[in-house]
């Protein structure tokens, strides 16, 4: 199905691509994953109303708004870009309108690495959004509230650097849990995957 049905389904606009680059090479050109990926995504990962999802590198809200939309979950958009994060605050409006849902979604405007880690944050997703040594910050970050308040955490990796999966193929606490290999126009990429990663029990 086209990009557009969703958008429509959810009531929010996503689709416009970021025109230019960062200017730091630390940040990457936002881009939001595709509709098609995410959907069979989800057809093998399952959330609930209890977790709590942190998307660094939200942009307008769009894995945002699909997770609330099929499991209620508990939803937080992480953008460093003002414009985008005002039009993620814009569409969670429409959405909560057309929706009539929970009112759990949240959008904070800071850098990635600056979010405060809350003690019920539980699955992280990444969609390549900054260089690996940002990256080992936020892991850092996330390792540091779950000593303070254990329990169990999932990081979802989409179009994942080599960087990214080195870093944690040869991190002492984690593990690959589930492989999500997409079909179709994708299925020619080695990258168009998605890894989820755990804590080691």
């Amino acid at each position: 199905m086209k990009e557009e049905y969703y958008d429509e389904l959810l009531g929010v606009r996503t689709s416009e691509l970021q025109m230019g680059f960062h200017r730091s090479f630390h940040y990457h050109r936002y881009e939001p994953t595709p509709y098609q990926a995410l959907v069979e995504l989800f057809r093998h990962y399952t959330l609930n109303g209890s977790d709590r999802v942190v998307d660094f590198g939200c942009g307008k809200g769009r894995l945002n708004f699909l997770i609330h939309h099929l499991f209620q979950s508990t939803v937080v958009g992480i953008e460093m870009n003002e414009e985008f994060y005002r039009e993620a605050v814009a569409n969670r409006e429409s959405y909560l309108k057309k929706a009539k849902a929970r009112d759990n979604l949240y959008f904070y405007h800071c850098l990635a690495e600056e979010y405060t880690i809350h003690p019920k944050d539980n699955r992280f997703y990444f969609f390549n959004p900054f260089s690996v040594q940002i990256f080992m910050r936020i892991i850092n970050n996330i390792l540091f509230s779950v000593e303070q308040s254990p329990r169990d955490i999932e990081l979802v990796l989409y179009y994942s650097s080599d960087d990214y999966v080195h870093y944690l193929e040869n991190h002492p606490l984690f593990v690959l849990r589930k492989e999500v290999n997409l079909s179709g126009d994708y299925e020619k990429n080695e990258y168009e995957r998605f890894l989820v990663y755990g804590l080691m029990y």
